[in-house]
């Protein structure tokens, strides 16, 4: 059945970096836009990146923009998420996503996602 596995979460210092992964099996990738969103306790799902799977482009929310970078390896059906200069505000469970027909803007509420990978950022 559709898996999607994150990995690559921790604890890190305020302005460090993590690179977060997301193995797919039962599927292809490339058949879906992809992307990752994210939600801290007490607060609403964040869509964060996403890759679409019509041209390819790809999408990030402002917070984020210029410091994370979205990306997949189609040969090992593997997304990643690189996160660079991280902020406290950046702590959350970040999950990734996948889905057949909903264009990137709307990748807080794409069809399937992993069980998440927790991201704590220290002051």
């Amino acid at each position: 059945h559709l898996q999607l596995v994150e990995s690559g979460g921790g604890l890190v210092q305020s302005g460090g970096s993590l690179r977060l992964s997301c193995a797919a099996s039962e599927l292809s990738l490339d058949d879906y836009s992809i992307g990752w969103f994210r939600q801290a306790p007490g607060k609403e799902r964040e869509g964060v990146s996403c890759i679409s799977r019509t041209d390819g482009g790809t999408y990030y929310v402002d917070a984020v923009k210029g410091r994370f970078t979205v990306s997949k390896d189609s040969s090992k059906n593997v997304m990643y998420l690189q996160m660079d200069s991280l902020k406290p505000e950046d702590t959350a469970t970040y999950h990734c996503t996948i889905d057949a027909r909903r264009p990137c803007q709307a990748v807080r509420d794409f069809g399937a996602w992993g069980r998440g990978t927790q991201v704590s950022v220290s002051s």
